[in-house]
């Protein structure tokens, strides 16, 4: 899937639209400004921008997505680990678990992951 970049700002108007798809473009533009404080023009402009990019359609007044929030998420992650730990996965878990202590269940579930990752290949 192509990479569709999704700025900060953009992704909690995103988390808007993913709520409440399909919206029209009058009600998300009270919810941008109830939530994000955001005025009628920015909010157009966003929706513009965001349909520029193909993350979302705008036709005949109703907003919906064309990206799902997981896929968003997994691009951002890849991104920041390409960024920030040049794409290493390995020091990218090594420098969170670090950081963060888990517990017993979780690690668990993360052994879990990795064992089905390991099943696919």
């Amino acid at each position: 899937m192509e990479r569709i970049k999704i700025f900060e700002s953009e992704y909690r108007f995103m988390n808007i639209i993913w709520e409440h798809s399909p919206i029209s473009s009058t009600k998300l533009v009270k919810l941008a400004s109830e939530q994000l404080g955001w005025k009628k023009s920015t909010t157009y402009t966003v929706i513009r921008r965001l349909c520029d990019r193909g993350a979302i359609k705008n036709e005949n007044a109703i907003v919906e997505p064309l990206v799902n929030q997981e896929q968003v998420m997994r691009m951002q992650t890849e991104e920041h680990i390409d960024k920030v730990y040049k794409g290493s996965l390995k020091l990218f878990f090594t420098t969170f678990l670090q950081k963060e202590e888990l517990n017993k269940d979780e690690i668990e579930e993360l052994k879990k992951i990795i064992d089905r990752y390991e099943k696919q290949e």
